[in-house]
């Protein structure tokens, strides 16, 4: 692999590594909770859907192309609504964790868009199993294997839970990698066999 970390700026799918799911957000609200903007999890890779770019935490952006070091705190920006993966202490529908939405407008947010990045090298490898844990209420970002209805059929229920587990482990898939040392520069990912139209 040609670029070893996962940087700054960079558009990414998140993979959940014990279900396989990637994290995914639309502009379908909670009907219970904060009634923000849902956060599930698809099955499907190929969804444009799953795309979030990696920014610095709130208030205090990182440099684009600079590598992302274990411990450093971030946001992700929903590409399609302009949204940011989000928590507080509301409940979540189906598992009674910490519920997970995405939050504000334009990319701008509050301090509950913050995610630390827990990982065990200097900076976030793109081969690295990764966990986020939640700022505000140290959950981990966290599948918990529940299912919805309509009107979002057959998509799981992302949450945050206290508590290290399989079902909080993630790791980067399809994805624009920006080029560390060359912040002009995207590469596509190859990291799988499949390429999504971007």
């Amino acid at each position: 692999m040609q670029y070893e970390y996962v940087t700054c700026g960079s558009m990414i799918k998140l993979k959940n590594v014990n279900y396989g799911t990637r994290l995914h957000s639309h502009d379908v609200k909670y009907g219970s909770g904060s009634q923000q903007q849902s956060v599930t999890a698809v099955h499907a890779s190929e969804d444009n859907n799953s795309y979030w770019r990696i920014k610095g935490k709130a208030k205090s952006d990182c440099v684009r192309g600079t590598p992302i070091k274990c411990g450093q705190t971030i946001r992700l920006t929903h590409m399609n609504t302009g949204r940011n993966l989000h928590s507080h202490h509301f409940q979540s529908p189906l598992s009674n964790n910490y519920e997970v939405s995405a939050f504000g407008e334009a990319g701008v947010g509050d301090d509950g868009d913050n995610w630390n990045v827990q990982c065990d090298e200097t900076s976030w490898r793109r081969d690295e199993e990764i966990r986020l844990k939640h700022v505000v209420t140290s959950g981990y970002l966290h599948i918990s294997g529940e299912t919805y209805g309509r009107p979002i059929k057959g998509q799981m229920e992302v949450s945050a839970a206290h508590g290290i587990s399989s079902k909080n482990a993630w790791k980067v898939a399809e994805g624009v990698y920006i080029k560390p040392s060359d912040t002009s520069n995207w590469q596509k990912s190859t990291e799988t066999h499949h390429h999504d139209e971007l």
